[in-house]
Order: C-alpha cells, then structure tokens, then sequence
C-alpha cells in the first residue's frame, strides 16, 4: 500500500510539475470587427476564412472571434476601434479611411489602375507593403492584404448611361477615388456600409451603386432594386481587401505566431480572388437567365473619358501631401512596368484565347 501511494503521488506531483510547461503555451484570444455583413459571402466569408486559418495554423493558440459590421462597432468605425485596442484585428477596405490619409485608398483600388494580380506584385515585390506599413504606422496599426475581388463590376443604374452628362446630379454609393471621379463629373458619391445598400437603393435614397461584382451582388438581391447592370468596374480593378493588426497586440505575439498570422493573411488574400474567380460568372448567369437582369458595356467613349478625368483627379489627390505623392509615385511606376509586361503576355494571350 505504501509502495502504491508512493508511485501514485509522484505520478500526481509529475503532473504538477508539467502543468507550467503545458501552460506557459499562452492562448490568444482576439477580436476582429469587420466592415461587413455576418457571414455574408466572399468578403465575409473571406474573414471567417482567415480567422480560421489563423485557428488552424497556431494550433488552437490564437483563437480569433468575427464579429460583423455593427455587432461590436459600427462598421465605418473599425479603424479606429483597432486602433485604440478595442478589438485586435480589422477587416475591410483601405479607401473606406481616406479621412485619416489620402494616401489610404492606393492600397485598395485606384481608376483604371492595377488588376489583383498586379497589386499583389506590387505590394509583396514592388515596394506597396513598405509604404502600406508607413501610412498606418502613426496609427498604431499594421496592414495586410487579405483579399482580392478582382475586377469589379461597373455598378447598378435605375437610368441608361448613354454618356457622361447622364453621371450628372446621380446620387451613387461609390467609395474612394471612384467617388472623386464622379464628383468631378457633377454627380455625388455616397459612403454606405454593405448593409445599406440595397435599402437606400430600393427607397431612391441614392440612385445607383456599385458593389462588388455578381457573386455578392446576386446575394444582395440588388437586381430587385435597379434595372440596368454595367460593365467593366473602371473604378475598381482589383480591389485589395485588407486587415490591419493592432501593433502592440501584435508584437506581444511570440514570433513564430507572428509569423503565421501575417502568412494566413497572405493565404486569404490568395483564396478569395479564386473564390471570385470561381463563382462570378455562376451568378452573372443567374442575374441575366433567371432575373432578367440587363446588363450594359459602358461605351468606349465613355471609358475613355472616364479614364481621362481619373487621371486628372488621383494626380490631384497625390499632390494634396508627400507621403501620398510618394505612394503614388511607386504605384504609378509600377503600372507602367505591368502594363508593358502584360502587353506581351496576357493581354495578348487573351486577345489571342479569342480569337
């Protein structure tokens, strides 16, 4: 009987002995508030996807909770909520924060600019995250890419957009350069979360929006509220998504979770511009065979001209403060680069794939 209790208290004390060891591996648990609706496909979806990942990866050390647009905060205010610490993590879109920096809405989308393919070189091998980083670091806030639309649609009209004087006096949900684009043109862009959208659209509260592409806009239902759908998304040709990281939450991180939170990002940037990739032209098919939907090409003279005034109004934007200018000096740099590389490959294969 003594021998038994021997062993079986030094089994006891062993295991009080490897309790600090078991629990010195720190569970994190985060917070991160997003722009968009719960669970709503694509860019909802993307940030469950991502929190997951981070789940998966660490081992169960990083635990992160999704919290929609308006559960924990509004969802124009995330920024700041990640900011100050209220939550660890964000996810959204950088034009959305054009009221902290101009220089902001480079790293999401910009006018005739750069596809998801291109801005992905031109953040992870072009100098774009370096840059990323410095805008946000007054912030306290460190940025990723964590998802890619690809090129969006150009937006749901309830009037024929025939030429550019039929942009005058439009009210429409369109956010950063685009938006300054059409309030060039005499129109009005309106800043609304996701979940706004289609009620505001449904009741005249503004009269044409875009959103994404078909993949969301068919789980928006937004064909019940506008009649005509145009093509291609000039304002946004690869709109980044991104999430940005409270610092001090990170960098009490052990390294390597350090490390795998900013790879699951990389690895969500990676899987949502497939996802879209793979599911639009489902729902293209749906919202034109089953809805009725009637979908327009903006003609070339007004992509022309539309490209014209873009050019003018992000130069302008550039010129507002330096860190902007710097911003987009290299991204305008780059563009020059994809495009004369993409001439001999895939635009002309593309060309070619059609003929």
């Amino acid at each position: 009987m003594k021998r038994r209790d021997f062993l079986k208290g030094a089994a006891v004390g062993g295991a009080l002995a490897a309790a600090p060891s078991v629990r010195a591996e720190t569970q994190f648990k985060w917070k991160m508030v997003t722009t968009w609706p719960k669970n709503f496909p694509g860019m909802g979806a993307g940030a469950n996807f991502l929190a997951q990942t981070i789940g998966e990866m660490s081992g169960g050390r990083i635990e992160v909770k999704v919290y929609g647009g308006k559960e924990l905060v509004p969802e124009m205010e995330i920024f700041d909520a990640v900011s100050r610490g209220t939550a660890e993590m964000g996810h959204g879109a950088a034009y959305y924060w054009k009221g902290k920096s101009e220089a902001a809405q480079f790293f999401a989308a910009v006018p005739f600019g750069l596809t998801g393919q291109e801005m992905n070189a031109w953040l992870y091998h072009g100098g774009g995250m370096k840059l990323w980083e410095e805008v946000y670091a007054p912030f306290g806030l460190i940025p990723t890419a964590a998802g890619n639309t690809g090129v969006q649609m150009g937006g749901w009209f309830n009037r024929e957009i025939n030429a550019l004087k039929d942009l005058e006096g439009l009210k429409m949900r369109i956010p950063g350069l685009g938006g300054e684009v059409l309030k060039r043109l005499g129109g009005t862009p309106v800043n609304l979360p996701g979940g706004e959208i289609f009620t505001s659209l449904k009741s005249g509260a503004i009269d044409a929006t875009e959103w994404v592409g078909p993949y969301n806009d068919l789980a928006f239902g937004l064909y019940k509220a506008a009649k005509y759908y145009y093509y291609p998304g000039w304002h946004e040709p690869g709109t980044t998504l991104e999430c940005f990281i409270n610092k001090k939450a990170f960098e009490a991180l052990p390294k390597d979770l350090q490390s795998i939170v900013l790879n699951a990002c990389r690895v969500a940037n990676q899987d949502m511009l497939a996802d879209y990739t793979a599911r639009n032209n489902e729902a293209l098919h749906a919202l034109v065979k089953q809805h009725g939907v009637d979908l327009r090409r903006f003609s070339d003279e007004v992509l022309k001209k539309l490209k014209a005034i873009s050019d003018e109004v992000v130069a302008e934007v550039a010129a507002k403060d330096p860190l902007t200018q710097k911003v987009f000096d290299s991204f305008r740099a780059f563009r020059e680069q994809a495009v004369a590389w993409h001439d001999v490959s895939e635009r002309a294969y593309l060309n070619a794939r059609a003929l």
